[in-house]
């Protein structure tokens, strides 16, 4: 079974970042195929529910644990607000971010397409950075459940092992 890459970010100007998960990032473990993506991501026990981009602004979700597949295209982020850290993304990658973790697009190419998903019952709001809202982010991070179950490896995934309440 892959192993994702684990990375944790401090708050960063306004963005709450998850305080006790990593995001992780998984390379290669999707084909470059949206509709297999999203079987896998909802046999996995994860909600396929979007197919888009990534919005160019630092933004954050306090309500829901967000998987970003990417099938087609190939992108730059910077996660963890504007102290965080550059990824290069490109088929066939998935990008796990616990709730509160801020994420932005840099650049992308023309062809970008993500699937977008959430855990069961999770529903998503879009934030954007806030010194005066961070105490009140973090309470409704702390109050977002553990998913059962890794989107792109299932029940077994380092996701049930490396996030931990």
């Amino acid at each position: 079974m892959p192993e994702p890459q684990s990375v944790m970010f401090p708050p960063s100007q306004g963005v709450p970042n998850n305080p006790t998960l990593p995001v992780l990032l998984y390379r290669g473990v999707f084909p470059a195929n949206a509709s297999e993506i999203e079987a896998r991501i909802d046999g996995n026990g994860w909600e396929a529910r979007w197919r888009n981009g990534v919005y160019d602004f630092h933004h954050f979700h306090t309500t829901a644990h967000e998987a970003l597949g990417v099938a087609r295209g190939t992108a730059r982020v910077l996660l963890g607000g504007e102290d965080g850290t550059v990824f290069d993304i490109e088929p066939g990658d998935m990008v796990i971010l616990p709730a509160g973790t801020g994420h932005k697009r840099l650049s992308a190419s023309a062809d970008l397409l993500i699937v977008g998903a959430y855990p069961p019952g999770q529903d998503f709001e879009i934030e954007r950075a806030s010194a005066t809202g961070l105490r009140e982010a973090l309470q409704r991070i702390a109050n977002v459940p553990l998913p059962a179950s890794d989107p792109a490896t299932g029940k077994d995934g380092a996701l049930t092992r490396l996030w931990k309440a």
